[in-house]
């Protein structure tokens, strides 16, 4: 006889709680060892929903509709669901206990398990509260036992924690959106994209203690840690360092008189901050295209890895744009030396969304990285599987990527059009098993998905179904059995005035390999490079000490040892530098550009949105000149910025836990600016030998620069002088600005011998010194000897007066 859907439903529900071996229903595959998985209802909505790209983070019932369960099966197909099996599952009306569940994480020795949930529904029409999602951890994953749940201790609880995994040393590395600072009154963050409500970065959690760590600031976000075989926390993180398209769009908008958004800028980041009639920007450059510059507009969701501490972030092995975008436009369109593109780098495939998501290691290859690029909307973060080498020791210009499902799949096909030849749907979450297998979360849909249904009763065009995949005859993999026999369940919840109801299969997601893994060392920062340590060793300063130091204030040092070398394949801003009577990387004809100073920027939440009259909850990050008190660097004619060394090297107090980013300028105007946001853990010396990295070779084709940082030498100095610039400084900063064609090249390092302290300007062959008071010029070969051309007040006045 013919079971009814609903009758089927709950059978479902029931055999595989009691491990019934579904095997029998469906062509089995073995598995090495047990696939822990989630079932969720179709959410066919795909803009900050669940299984979207961005903005997954929500609890509220839109976006994740209750009734799915943690699922585990077993190697020889055998099925269990597991909150079921431990009393926290339901179908029927979800009410005030209702689940949904997501990215179940193992620990190190398959033990247990780590999941996000987030637990309630509405148990009345018109019932409106707030829903988070929190930590949890599972033990009792045996076939014969039965699970038992506990809430991870001491997290963060009025917020969304999710995409949880254990880190070396067992405490837990996490997403949320919990504010940067915890301040409640900049919560939602709001992403550079849409100004909806995002993940502020990645966190790291002791349960025992209750510490708790942000490991990044990542303004529009960041998604679905992991930690690979070498200790890297790896990532997907959301690039998109550009100007609010919303305050564009108003801008226009005052001048049609079309719909406006209400953007605008608060005074500050302060709970009290005034609600200002203005929306000025002052980084990066605009998104429209000027005479002479090209606007700045893009989109990227690369790999990006850090130490499990928070120092060293970077993208995977500092791969770069040229390596893995589509295009890129270059920055200045008066420059013949510039290009559009990455011609140097077009015989390598690329990321054809620009993007690499749900990011997961082989087991069999250490290093090598499979995950999905996807769209960002409409499929649900659903499109091709691809994998990319990344071990510590491969080199960006020998990292690739590979297309492991047909190049079709990275795209929906158009609604009323035949698909793309070779598409077999579109594929999300890849789990390369330590069997050599390849499973990964599928539907046999090419098209965008939509809602089938109504709000009442929503359907899906998807049907996201556990699979293994096989390579066809030409190496190509695509879908082949399924991993269950599908998992159907009656479901009904308010929204909160209309009662949603679903009776049907129910997605699969989340796959991991339930296996025991070698624990790898906790990284963290690392010992200095043979340059800084002998800057280090030279001024007799104690690195310890001067960590402890930067802790103890909450900053950070960003060192660079020559700013004029840039990558060979980077011809999208200028690489033709010159410190003026300094280093210089010129290897063409064609424009020239001086460089005199590194100015940063910091992140700040002081874009509002909605009008200043009654704004919605929450901010989205601007750059803003660096303010932070703590981390004010002596002041050399540029606000917020250091002065480039002679030698091309530079070094920066930065405040740490917020996102940071810089552009090189000559005097006030820019001319390279950095395209990512970086942030820095407390205490960190980060190096970074040229800007932009050297991969193998520079411009010039040289390598890596090894010179000890002269910038790195000045901070030292001025902070073994208790970080008071000195008088003697102060006049021979502000002289090199008075003077910008003389005293070249500008910032060297101030010697002092038998009482004069003095800077020797060797292109130019210019002394000036300071001693007893009195200030003295030296020009040999122009004058006898050193010239009196003053006291050391008649200047200083001035310099103080122009915030030298």
């Amino acid at each position: 006889m013919a079971l009814s859907r609903n009758v089927l439903g709950m059978f479902t529900i029931v055999a595989a709680a009691a491990g019934l071996p579904w095997a029998a229903l469906a062509q089995t595959v073995q598995t090495p060892y047990p696939v822990v998985f989630v079932t969720q209802m179709p959410v066919p909505a795909d803009f900050t929903t669940i299984t979207s790209v961005f903005g997954n983070h929500r609890g509220d019932l839109s976006s994740a509709a209750r009734g799915g369960d943690v699922w585990i099966r077993y190697g020889d197909g055998t099925l269990k669901n597991l909150t079921a099996a431990a009393g926290l599952s339901a179908a029927g009306l979800q009410g005030a206990s209702a689940i949904s569940v997501r990215d179940p994480s193992p620990s190190w020795d398959a033990s247990k398990i780590v999941f996000s949930a987030v637990v309630g529904a509405p148990s009345k029409r018109y019932e409106v509260k707030t829903y988070v999602w929190q930590l949890y951890e599972m033990r009792g994953l045996g076939q014969g036992d039965t699970p038992v749940v506990t809430k991870v201790a001491n997290q963060p609880t009025a917020f969304n924690n999710i995409s949880p995994v254990y880190g070396s040393d067992d405490r837990i590395i996490f997403t949320s959106d919990r504010p940067r600072n915890g301040e409640m009154h900049l919560y939602p963050q709001l992403d550079e994209y849409e100004e909806a409500a995002t993940v502020t970065g990645i966190w790291s959690l002791d349960p025992t203690s209750g510490d708790l760590a942000l490991l990044n600031h990542t303004p529009s976000g960041a998604f679905s840690p992991t930690i690979d075989s070498f200790g890297r926390v790896i990532f997907t993180r959301w690039d998109h360092l550009q100007r609010d398209q919303q305050a564009d769009s108003d801008a226009e908008a005052e001048r049609t008189g079309d719909y406006s958004y209400g953007t605008f800028n608060y005074s500050d980041e302060t709970a009290a901050a005034q609600r200002l009639n203005d929306r000025s920007e002052v980084f990066p450059e605009p998104r429209a295209d000027t005479p002479t510059l090209s606007g700045l507009r893009f989109n990227q969701f690369f790999p990006w890895m850090l130490h499990q501490d928070g120092s060293a972030e970077e993208t995977l092995n500092h791969i770069g744009r040229h390596e893995l975008a589509g295009y890129g436009a270059q920055s200045f369109l008066d420059d013949k030396n510039l290009v559009y593109g990455f011609s140097a780098t077009l015989t390598k495939a690329r990321l054809l969304n620009d993007a690499m998501l749900q990011i997961r290691e082989d087991p069999t290859q250490p290093g090598t990285f499979f995950g999905t690029s996807a769209p960002e909307f409409g499929t649900h973060a659903a499109g091709q599987i691809i994998k990319m080498n990344g071990a510590p020791t491969d080199n960006p210009d020998s990292m690739g990527v590979t297309y492991v499902t047909a190049t079709a799949t990275a795209s929906p096909s158009d609604d009323g059009g035949a698909a793309a030849p070779g598409h077999t749907g579109l594929y999300r979450e890849p789990v390369p098993l330590s069997s050599g297998q390849l499973i990964a979360v599928h539907t046999a849909e090419t098209r965008a998905d939509k809602n089938t249904g109504d709000t009442a009763a929503p359907g899906s065009r998807y049907a996201f179904r556990l699979m293994l995949l096989q390579a066809d005859t030409g190496g190509v993999f695509k879908a082949s059995t399924a991993l269950t026999p599908g998992i159907s369940k009656s479901i009904s919840f308010w929204d909160p005035d209309t009662l949603v109801s679903y009776n049907g299969p129910l997605w699969e997601l989340n796959p991991v390999e339930l296996k025991p893994r070698v624990r790898p060392a906790k990284t963290v920062h690392t010992a200095l490079q043979v340059p800084e340590a002998q800057v280090f060793a030279e001024e007799g300063v104690d690195v310890q000490q001067f960590r402890d130091w930067l802790k103890s204030n909450d900053l950070a040092v960003a060192v660079s040892r020559n700013v004029t070398l840039r990558d060979k394949a980077d011809k999208q801003q200028p690489y033709q530098l010159r410190v003026r009577g300094g280093v210089s990387a010129v290897p063409k004809t064609g424009k020239v550009y001086d460089v005199s100073h590194m100015q940063f920027f910091q992140g700040d939440q002081v874009r509002g949105i909605g009008g200043t009259a009654q704004p919605r909850a929450g901010r989205r990050v601007l750059a803003q000149l660096m303010h932070d008190p703590k981390a004010a660097n002596a002041f050399t004619g540029v606000p917020s910025a250091v002065a480039i060394a002679p030698d091309g090297s530079m070094a920066a107090l930065v405040p740490a836990r917020r996102a940071m980013t810089w552009q090189m300028t000559n005097q006030l105007a820019p001319v390279v600016r950095e395209r990512y946001w970086l942030s820095f853990q407390p205490g960190e010396v980060r190096v970074c030998a040229s800007c932009h990295g050297i991969n193998q070779k520079s411009q010039t084709g040289v390598g890596e620069p090894q010179n000890p940082p002269e910038g790195l030498r000045q901070l030292l100095r001025q902070w073994k002088e208790g970080r008071t610039v000195s008088s003697d400084d102060r006049v021979f900063n502000w002289a090199e600005a008075k003077f910008p064609d003389q005293l070249l090249p500008k910032s060297p390092t101030s010697q002092l011998t038998q009482g004069l302290r003095y800077r020797f300007y060797s292109a130019t062959n210019e002394y000036l010194g300071v001693k007893d008071g009195r200030v003295l010029y030296f020009k040999p070969g122009s004058m006898p000897a050193p010239t009196d051309v003053g006291s050391l007040t008649q200047y200083l006045n001035p310099a103080l007066g122009e915030g030298f």
